[in-house]
This record gives structure tokens, C-alpha cells and sequence, in this order.
């Protein structure tokens, strides 16, 4: 009787831990969510989504390039410009800047070619040439503005579209289930979040270039007074 006893208190205490490692086994580990199927998922208009990231960063290492280059200029250019235009070369000084590359030397270029006329003469084909030196430092900047402000839209699109047909299905079929609603609209509000994300990248990138360019624009105006110096030493 006694090794009976011990026998069900044995099996009492081992049946829970048999229990708990059964339920270990059948649950089912949590779903994760991969990337590229959500992105597959998310409907027609992730096309034009993928499309616009593409022109986007196609534009922006473009124009970052070029106005990385503009930017550059030898730290003795104005140095050797005031130089040969002070001990009357000015041959020489055309001849420097025409073969330094950027939108400053060409700048220069221009003023040293304008020597001889009145100052306001020259500080305004200078202007000229630094205002066409901008717009094509701006070129295609336009772009990432409009894919900053449609790319959100498309996203909002998307989801719209997927909604509709989700509701659409909802009101014909009988066998609903919240699962069912919920899966049908986390994957439709795929292409929101990729607009959003594009947008706000190309928004950024926007920014970043036209403060790039405020800079190269700043070395231009300190280059173009200190030519302007120059130029009037001689008479001093």
C-alpha cells in the first residue's frame, strides 16, 4: 500500500511537467514580419514608390558630386590672381583663371576680362556669371522637392486603394474574422509608410544640398569683393 502511495505521488508531481514540455512543444513560436515580403505585399503602386527612390538618390549623389567640385577651389588662386593683375599681366591672369575649374574662377574670369571699364560694369557681369553659376548648381534639385511632396501622396494612395478593397471584400463575404480585417489593412498601410520614409528622405537631401550650395555661394560673393579689391589698389 505504501509504494502505491508513493507511486500516485510521484505521478502527481510529474504530470505538470509533462504538461508544461507538451505545451512547449505544440506553441507555435511568434510570426515575425520580413521586409521584402511586406514590400511584395503592399499592391501595385509600391512601383512608382521604388521608381521615385531610385530617381532620388540618382539625383541626389549627381548634383552632391558636382557641387562637392564647385566648392573646390587652390587656396592660392585669389593669392596668384592679385599677383599677376597688380604687375600689369593680365594676360596671365585670364590664362589662370580660364584653366582652373569652378564656377568661382570662371567668375573671375569674367571680371579680369571687364578690366579697364567702370567697377559697377564689372561687379555686374560678375553678378551675371554667379547667378547662371547657381542655376546650374540648382539643376534638377526640383525633383527631390516634387518627390519630397508625391511620394507621401502615392503612399496615402496605396492605402486608400487597399482599404477600399478590404471593405469591399468585407461586405460580401460572410465568414469575417478580425484576423482576417486586420491582416487585410497592416499590409495595404505598407505603401503609407514607404511614401512617408521616401518623402522624408528626399526632403532631407534637399535641404542638405541647398546649404551646400549657400556655401559655394558665399565663396563666390568673398572671391568676387576680394577681386573688386583688387582692382582698386592701384589707384590707392
Amino acid at each position: 500500500m505504501l509504494l502505491g502511495f508513493i507511486t500516485q505521488i510521484q505521478d502527481s508531481l510529474l504530470l505538470p511537467k509533462a504538461d508544461t514540455v507538451a505545451q512547449g512543444i505544440v506553441a507555435s513560436p511568434p510570426q515575425q514580419i520580413h521586409l521584402i515580403d511586406m514590400l511584395k505585399n503592399g499592391g501595385v503602386l509600391m512601383i512608382p514608390l521604388g521608381v521615385l527612390s531610385l530617381i532620388a538618390v540618382y539625383v541626389f549623389v549627381e548634383r552632391a558630386i558636382t557641387i562637392s567640385k564647385a566648392g573646390k577651389l587652390p587656396d592660392n588662386f585669389m593669392a596668384m590672381i592679385r599677383d599677376q593683375i597688380t604687375s600689369g599681366n593680365i594676360q596671365s591672369a585670364r590664362s589662370l583663371a580660364k584653366n582652373t575649374y569652378g564656377p568661382i574662377a570662371r567668375m573671375i574670369e569674367k571680371g579680369i576680362q571687364r578690366i579697364g571699364k567702370p567697377i559697377e560694369n564689372i561687379e555686374k557681369s560678375m553678378e551675371n556669371v554667379g547667378k547662371l553659376e547657381v542655376y546650374r548648381m540648382e539643376k534638377n534639385l526640383v525633383i527631390l522637392s516634387i518627390i519630397a511632396g508625391i511620394a507621401p501622396m502615392f503612399g496615402f494612395l496605396g492605402t486608400i486603394a487597399g482599404m477600399i478593397q478590404t471593405f469591399f471584400n468585407i461586405s460580401i463575404t460572410s465568414d469575417i474574422t478580425l484576423g482576417t480585417i486586420a491582416g487585410g489593412i497592416y499590409v495595404k498601410m505598407v505603401t503609407s509608410a514607404t511614401g512617408l520614409i521616401i518623402g522624408i528622405v528626399a526632403f532631407i537631401g534637399y535641404s542638405y544640398l541647398n546649404a551646400q550650395i549657400d556655401k559655394v555661394v558665399n565663396k563666390m560673393e568673398t572671391a568676387s569683393s576680394e577681386f573688386i579689391d583688387i582692382l582698386q589698389e592701384p589707384t590707392r
